[in-house]
């Protein structure tokens, strides 16, 4: 059944003339996203209270005033501080399995199901007003300081899970009952949740679980850099993984197969995509959860962080009406991001846009995607075949990784189509050599090739703690430099602060290197012209090389030059 509006709920309940509810609408209208009942509430129309009880009357809930509620402390245990904190929820009572929590945000659906997925407990749902949960907050949390590390000691000490654990963790044939009933524990649902939302909270790509032989190792990869977390009881690493595999409905019974799988999840009211991967090791199942988090990407080619000139270079080039780009670095160097941006550019209702991808990483609207599954046959080349009669104006193929392919994406560029893809080279010049070694015909290359955009991330140096700092003479010596070259110029590091976990770094900056196609450069490529003399010749036309990008950006404050020779080879 159809819910009332809110506005009609506010009227019915007689807090609001019908003429104050036109007044609200009219100004909604002029600030989209901000609620109805707050623009209310800052007109000094209602109070938060009256908000609460028609949020209660409109979901069909019941309200309830935290300040004359009772909460046992045991409760606050069912839910920790990042949870209370991220979701705006307060427990408050726990009967036959089923959680009640009070929230000013009833209409947030996520919350429940995302409660109920963390906790594995039936989630009930009560209204309260926003300030009444503030206060709650306050009281009940801000002295708590849970964190990994008293999960994790908490863990240690607990006898009967550790005698659990080490019952089920045999070569042996397994009991499936008693290994669900462990990772179902609480205590090992509590720590899995707390790294989780730690991960997303620190903007994570990826979070490894290592197996060892003496110990269970849980690292966070954050800016390209994987970070430790303490470990947790090596006697448990049984625990977690199988607790992972069941989130993400793989087979916990199977342990000798590598498995993958995906978890979604809607964290603070945002989809997040974990992708799992299980791999079986010496000792144990090795777990690796790729992050995907919509709402920290922004896919605009505004955003990206091409200098205006090479921005300008791309516009044109991915403007063109037929024709094959490349997109072209290492696994995490941001290829898929800067593919989405120009397809979002591109988006537009009277183009068809099809992509093609292992795996679909964001949904946009207005494209059609298509998951790659090779188990069933679903291979690039067999979409490729089936997307040139769908109509296609504009081509994604996630990546070029046979001949099949790349001569398929030749054949609809020389069809009228324009033609996205990504391959793995070091930079944008050798991306020609990597074709011709598939066995692309050198004819074909220079008759379809439009551009190659190769492309690193570097780490950012943080704002709060960057300071001046000389570079050592063997780092010059790695950039090809003496220390008189550079007695003119400034560079900097970042000192470690808080701000960013002490690391002195904190976000990512792109360097790009666009190698568009031209006369010169395709008859170079017909008389098989080393990789050298394509790129001498490309940087006369303007191309700017990875490690000179690095070296501006390192010039600027922007990043180090560690991180410079760290994602850059020496240019010839």
């Amino acid at each position: 059944m159809a819910l009332r509006r809110f506005g009609q709920v506010l009227v019915d309940l007689g807090y609001i003339s019908d003429d104050q509810l036109e007044l609200l609408l009219e100004e909604q209208s002029a600030h989209p996203g901000e609620k109805l009942g707050k623009i209310a509430e800052e007109m000094g129309l209602i109070t938060d209270e009256q908000i609460a009880t028609a949020l209660a009357e409109q979901m069909g809930m019941q309200v309830i005033n935290l300040g004359d509620t009772n909460i046992n402390r045991l409760l606050l245990k069912e839910i920790t501080e990042a949870m209370a904190q991220m979701y705006r929820v307060i427990p408050i009572k726990l009967e036959d399995d089923v959680l009640t929590v009070a929230t000013n945000e009833p209409q947030n659906i996520s919350i429940q199901d995302e409660l109920r997925t963390f906790l594995g407990k039936e989630i009930r749902v009560v209204v309260a007003a926003e300030s009444e949960v503030k206060k709650a907050l306050d009281r009940y949390y801000a002295s708590e300081t849970e964190s990994v590390e008293t999960i994790i000691r908490d863990l240690e000490n607990d006898v009967e899970l550790k005698k659990a654990a080490e019952a089920i963790a045999t070569d042996g044939p397994i009991d499936l009952t008693s290994v669900e009933a462990l990772a179902d524990s609480a205590p090992v649902r509590k720590l899995l949740n707390m790294v989780l939302l730690l991960a997303i909270k620190d903007h994570a790509s990826d979070v490894h679980f290592e197996p060892f032989e003496d110990e269970f190792r849980i690292r966070i990869k954050s800016d390209g850099v994987l970070y430790e977390m303490v470990p947790p009881p090596r006697h448990l690493a049984f625990a977690i993984t199988t607790r992972i595999k069941v989130m993400a409905n793989l087979d916990i019974a199977e342990r000798r197969l590598p498995q993958d799988g995906r978890i979604e999840l809607t964290v603070g009211g945002h989809p997040v995509d974990l992708r799992v991967s299980v791999l079986p090791t010496l000792f144990g199942e090795s777990v690796v959860m790729r992050v995907l988090d919509r709402s920290v990407v922004s896919l605009n080619l505004n955003k990206v962080g091409m200098d205006p000139p090479t921005l300008k270079a791309f516009r044109e080039v991915i403007g063109r009406p037929n024709g094959i780009i490349l997109v072209t670095g290492p696994t995490g160097s941001g290829k898929t991001t800067t593919l989405y941006s120009a397809l979002s550019e591109l988006n537009c209702l009277e183009d068809k846009l099809i992509t093609t991808e292992d795996p679909v990483e964001y949904d946009i609207d207005g494209i059609v995607q298509i998951p790659i599954d090779s188990d069933i046959g679903v291979t690039f080349a067999a979409c490729l075949r089936a997307i040139l009669r769908q109509d296609p104006d504009v081509i994604l193929v996630g990546e070029i990784r046979d001949l099949e392919t790349a001569q398929i994406a030749v054949q609809a560029s020389l069809t009228g189509h324009t033609v996205f893809s990504t391959l793995h080279t070091n930079d944008a010049p050798s991306t020609v050599t990597r074709l011709k070694d598939m066995g692309v015909p050198t004819f074909l290359i220079t008759a379809t090739l439009e551009a190659i955009l190769a492309q690193r991330l570097v780490r950012r140096i943080c704002s709060q703690c960057r300071e001046i700092s000389m570079p050592s003479e063997e780092m010059l010596a790695e950039l090809g430099l003496f220390p008189h070259d550079v007695t003119e110029q400034k560079f900097y590091r970042g000192r470690g602060c808080d701000v960013c976990n002490n690391t002195g770094y904190k976000g990512r900056v792109g360097l790009f290197e666009l190698m568009v196609m031209n006369e010169e450069l395709n008859e170079m490529i017909m008389r098989n012209a080393s990789i050298d003399e394509l790129r001498q010749a490309a940087q006369r036309y303007g191309m700017v090389g990875l490690r000179q990008t690095g070296m501006a950006f390192a010039a600027d404050g922007v990043t180090t030059l560690e991180e410079v020779v760290r994602e850059t080879i020496q240019e010839a």
